[in-house]
This record gives structure tokens, sequence and C-alpha cells, in this order.
């Protein structure tokens, strides 16, 4: 059994946009983290190598968490390489945006097989042993999208608020063995899937934020830090919108 100097975080879609910055400012934090991805094994090397200069324990793997045994196998080889989870952060998320009337089977499907079922599968694999040792974290990342829903994004919406229900559930049923659990909804962040936007699209989405820019994914991973801390140690059951004011 592995004997962890640093705390453990364990993180899905680490590869890449909000899963990446958590990845490095947990790193930062002193913690030792594990994170798996679903394809770009380029950019996982990178986020690895990074964090290991930051000071961490790094172990990656490729893990599909639209798959529960992907997601079993991913927390046990993580805790098998680094020791106890402390703290687990669902990052992994996918679109496929299409008005509803044009929306396939396929575009409901697989956004709700990664982004809801992902959830499930993955904290389902690493809350039980948290309960065991009666401590632990978990941030799942849903939407603006989950709370007040998005054109061309019925798929998304439904997945992300699925998100904010579970976890909300999770939290009734594991605070009172010391486990919390809590929600982040980004709103316009700057990641890969932002990035497609046209220059006409985003001058029209900001006009809406007050505060007249997109969001970085590091502010978002500065919420993510603190809601695993102890300095979070009363916080279960939320929901955090980073969004500039986008709801208002």
């Amino acid at each position: 059994m592995v004997v962890a100097s640093n705390k453990v975080a364990l993180v899905s879609g680490g590869s890449r946009g909000i899963g990446a910055a958590t990845v490095l400012r947990l790193a930062e934090d002193g913690w030792d983290v594990a994170f798996c991805y679903r394809a770009d094994e380029s950019a996982a090397n990178r986020v690895e190598k990074t964090a290991g200069e930051l000071g961490a324990r790094v172990f990656a793997m490729r893990a599909d968490m639209a798959h529960a045994g992907d997601a079993a196998d991913f927390v046990r080889r993580a805790e098998d390489a680094l020791g106890p989870a402390e703290a687990v952060v669902a990052c992994a998320g996918i679109t496929r945006d299409r008005p509803l009337a044009l929306m396939t089977d396929a575009d409901w499907h697989e956004v709700l097989d990664v982004n809801l079922d992902g959830v499930f599968h993955l904290c389902r694999a690493a809350v039980l042993p948290m309960i065991r040792r009666r401590r632990g974290s978990i941030v799942t990342l849903s939407s603006v999208a989950g709370i007040h829903g998005n054109l061309a994004q019925t798929n998304y919406a439904a997945s992300k608020a699925g998100i904010i229900g579970f976890t909300k559930s999770l939290a009734k049923e594991s605070g009172r063995y010391g486990v919390r659990a809590n929600v982040v909804a980004p709103g316009l962040i700057d990641t890969d899937m932002t990035a497609k936007l046209s220059e006409q699209a985003r001058a029209r989405l900001l006009a809406g934020v007050p505060l007249r820019r997109f969001g970085t994914s590091e502010e978002v991973a500065d919420l993510v830090s603190f809601l695993v801390s102890e300095r979070a140690g009363y916080v279960t059951g939320s929901v955090f919108e980073v969004h500039g004011g986008i709801s208002l």
C-alpha cells in the first residue's frame, strides 16, 4: 500500500481546459494528482510534465468516464499509485450543440453518457472509500446552462442540471460521514470549446456579461482549490456560479 506524503486528488478530464488548470492548481497547492483523459495523449503528457515540475507526484491514465469499468479502474489504479484520494474533481465533459428539432439520438446520448453518467461512475467508484475513511471532498463541474438553459443545448443543459441534483443528493447522503460535495457552474470560459466561436458570436455573448470578458480556466480552478481544501470545511451541497455576472 502506498503511503502518500501529500494529499491525493483525482481529476477527470484533466488534459485540457478547466480540468488541466485544476490539475496544475492542485499541484501548486501541494496535492499529488491523478487525472484521466479521453483522447488527447499529447496534451495529457504536457499536463503531467508540468504538474511534476511543480513538485507533485502525478498519475495519468487514458479512461472514458462514460464507461463504469474505466471509472472504477481509474480510481483503483490511481489510489494504488498515489494513495487514498481525499478529493475528487469531475471535469470531463463534451458538447454536441444542435436545436432540439434537429438533434439526433447520438447527440443526446453521447452528451448524457459522458457528462452525467461519467460523474455518476466516477463518484460512485470514489465515494465508498471516502465514507469508510470518514473524510473527503467531491467537486462536480456543471454549467450556467444547467441552471438557466441555453440555445441549442438541451442535451448539454440537461446533463449539467442533472449534475446539480446528483451532487446535492450526494451531499445529503455523505455529509454524516465527513464527505463534502459541491458544484461549480462556469459560464463563458476561454477553453477549446469556446475557441471555436466566431468573433461575431463572441461579441454577441460578451454583450450579456457585465464584466465584458470571458473567464479563464485558472479562475475556475481557484474556486475548486478552495472547495477541496480545509478552508471550505463547512461548505457542502452548494452551487457556485463563475460567470462574470451573465445571469444578472
